[in-house]
């Protein structure tokens, strides 16, 4: 492979302006292993829907989350199959649940999550692809109020 040199190329020919790519991406390396090596690891192939709700819920509990709300999405959005909205006392306590659920999540499940809104976290979104978790400061869970949006009544309930 080769790549193109910044700055003035020398000669008439594009090709000069060639030099050859270092193959440092393309060398394999061994995976880390597991900072806790008795933690259970499932695969992509071996959980579902259902098991990373309870992974989530149960992170959420242990960080010490309040209101925490399941909401079941299946037959109502393409977004995935569960929508989580949870409250954290602080910024720093938001940023930090988020932060620790989606290492939990890609140690046990080799989940990477997608993760928005953490440096500020007054509103933490996190995308795992079945599970949609929304952490937010109390007051502006008030206002943007997702639970009245997505739960017409009994497809909402408190986890736990």
């Amino acid at each position: 492979m080769s790549r193109l040199v910044s700055g003035p190329c020398t000669g008439a020919l594009p090709s000069r302006c060639l030099e050859p790519e270092d193959d440092a991406l393309s060398l394999s390396t061994p995976a880390a292993s597991p900072a806790n090596p008795k933690a259970q690891r499932v695969t992509a192939a071996t959980y579902d829907s259902d098991q990373l709700l309870d992974a989530i819920l149960t992170s959420l509990d242990d960080d010490k989350a309040e209101e925490v709300v399941k909401i079941n999405l299946r037959g109502k959005s393409e977004m995935g199959d569960w929508m989580v909205i949870a409250s954290g006392r602080s910024t720093r306590q938001v940023s930090a649940m988020a932060e620790k659920l989606t290492d939990r999540l890609k140690q046990r499940f080799g989940v990477i999550s997608k993760m928005e809104g953490k440096d500020i976290g007054d509103w933490v979104l996190i995308d795992t692809g079945d599970v949609i978790v929304h952490l937010f400061r109390p007051e502006v869970r008030e206002f943007y109020q997702l639970e009245k949006m997505w739960m017409p009544g009994a497809d909402a309930s408190p986890a736990g």
